[in-house]
C-alpha cells in the first residue's frame, strides 16, 4: 500500500498549499467526494470545490502553511489519514470580511480512502471551523 501512502502524501502537498483542483484530480476519481462537519464547508460536497475552496483561502491567507503531525495508512480500509495544524494570517482580499490581520493555528485531519486503482474516492476532513473562524476575527 505504498502506492496509496505517496498518492495521499502528493495529494495533499499539493491540496495543502492551494495548487486547486487542476493540479489535484491527477490522484483523484473524478467524481470524488467531499464531507466536514464544518459550518465553512458544509456546502461543499466535492473533493473538486474543496481543493478549489483551499486555493481560495491561499489567496485570503497568503502566509497559509500546514505543519504534519501524522500520517498514516490503514492497508486494510484502503484509506490514509493525515494530521496537521494549518497557520495563517488574514492578509489578502476576497474573505468574509476586510483583512483582520489576525492569525490562526487550527487542528485539521484528513481521511483519504483510495479506490482499487489507487485513486482517492473520498475525503472527510476533521476540523473545528469554529474555533478557527474566532481566531481570524471571521465569527
Amino acid at each position: 500500500m505504498a502506492e496509496i501512502a505517496d498518492t495521499a502524501r502528493a495529494f495533499f502537498e499539493a491540496c495543502e498549499s492551494g495548487q486547486g483542483w487542476a493540479v489535484c484530480q491527477g490522484w483523484c476519481t473524478p467524481d470524488a467526494g467531499f464531507a466536514a462537519q464544518a459550518e465553512p464547508l458544509a456546502e461543499i460536497t466535492t473533493l473538486a470545490a474543496y481543493c478549489d475552496w483551499m486555493q481560495w483561502l491561499m489567496g485570503v491567507m497568503p502566509d497559509g502553511r500546514y505543519e504534519l503531525s501524522a500520517f498514516a495508512t490503514d492497508a486494510a480500509r484502503a484509506t490514509v489519514v493525515a494530521s496537521a495544524q494549518f497557520l495563517g494570517t488574514h492578509t489578502g482580499e476576497g474573505g468574509p470580511c476586510p483583512p483582520t490581520g489576525r492569525s490562526t493555528r487550527s487542528d485539521y485531519v484528513y481521511v483519504m480512502q483510495f479506490d482499487a486503482g489507487g485513486r482517492i474516492r473520498n475525503m472527510t476532513k476533521i476540523w473545528n471551523a469554529s474555533w478557527a473562524m474566532r481566531d481570524l476575527g471571521w465569527a
